[in-house]
């Protein structure tokens, strides 16, 4: 049985510096995003005159209004979901074929192709290659341009490798040989199962590069009908392009000013929160998969 342990004075101490570092730390991180968010619902004017700093100010869905009313913004948005549920989908299934045969101590080569894999992280074909070996492919001006080049990223196949190393026992591989168990149904009805954690943790990542993605897409992709989401964002917010369809008064440069600003809030929020609802369902699958496949290579 033990009893409460008393702090001490340095202990005190110690701990409240950690609390003010990170609750600096925190407003740091926390500040920028709710400053898009009451942005993206402030008026205009209130935006371009530098009134909003914490708070929506005079609030409205002008912003979102305009954005839908955006002649690409809804079919970019659905472009990025298709590129990002089947790409990753893809990807994650590529990376577990490869990283599982990789784990196993009785597969001879593993060490052989490790190495190509670990060669491809450090050296590259280059930009020029890569746009000839799509084009080579028949991938240009292609959905599959965005999904077919980024097959398997080898950093998460290397996570993924090591959390079967260190998660499947080599007893329970054993077990299921002497039950007449196949390569196939081993890794399909027992690794798969108990594999949740690690899954989630490169379905994410993935997920979240998929989203993302805008060069490849600026590189790959001629019709704007198959561009994604963040290739528009680009657009408006790099290259201030605004349709004239998105305000009454074509002829009003101040309203139209005042629009690009409140659009780039917009645009943010609605790029962003896709990414912030998934992550909480799988953020305690996402720290243990983290933990375990990065113990040991």
């Amino acid at each position: 049985m033990t009893g409460n342990v008393k702090e001490s004075r340095d202990d005190r101490l110690f701990n409240w510096i950690n609390y003010t570092i990170l609750f600096l730390f925190t407003i740091t991180v926390l500040y920028p995003l709710i400053y898009i968010f009451s942005a993206s619902f402030s008026s205009a004017s209130a935006v371009v005159s530098g009134k909003v700093w914490l708070y929506p100010v005079d609030m409205t869905l002008e912003g979102y209004t305009a954005v839908f009313k955006h002649p690409l913004i809804v079919t970019s948005f659905l472009n990025s979901v298709f590129y990002t549920v089947v790409g990753t989908a893809f990807n994650v299934v590529l990376t577990l074929m490869a990283a599982y045969p990789l784990s196993r101590k009785d597969f001879m080569p593993r060490n052989v192709i490790m190495a190509l894999f670990v060669f491809t992280m450090m050296f590259s074909g280059g930009l020029i290659p890569s746009y000839l070996v799509v084009k080579g492919l028949g991938l240009i001006d292609s959905r599959w341009s965005l999904i077919i080049p980024a097959a398997i990223g080898v950093w998460n196949m290397i996570i993924a490798r090591t959390y079967f190393q260190t998660t499947i026992p080599d007893e329970l591989l054993e077990a299921a040989q002497m039950d007449g168990c196949s390569d196939f149904t081993f890794f399909r009805r027992i690794v798969l199962p108990l594999s949740g954690p690690i899954i989630a943790v490169i379905a994410l990542f993935y997920a979240v590069g998929h989203w993302n993605q805008y060069f490849n897409a600026l590189l790959y992709l001629k019709r704007q009908e198959l561009y994604p989401l963040q290739l528009v964002l680009r657009d408006i917010l790099v290259q201030n392009e605004v349709d004239s369809s998105m305000i009454t008064d074509v002829a009003d440069a101040v309203a139209r000013q005042g629009l690009r600003e409140l659009l780039k809030f917009s645009l943010i929020v609605v790029s962003t929160v896709p990414v912030l609802i998934i992550y909480p369902f799988i953020q305690r699958h996402f720290v243990k998969g983290m933990m375990i496949g990065s113990l040991k290579g």
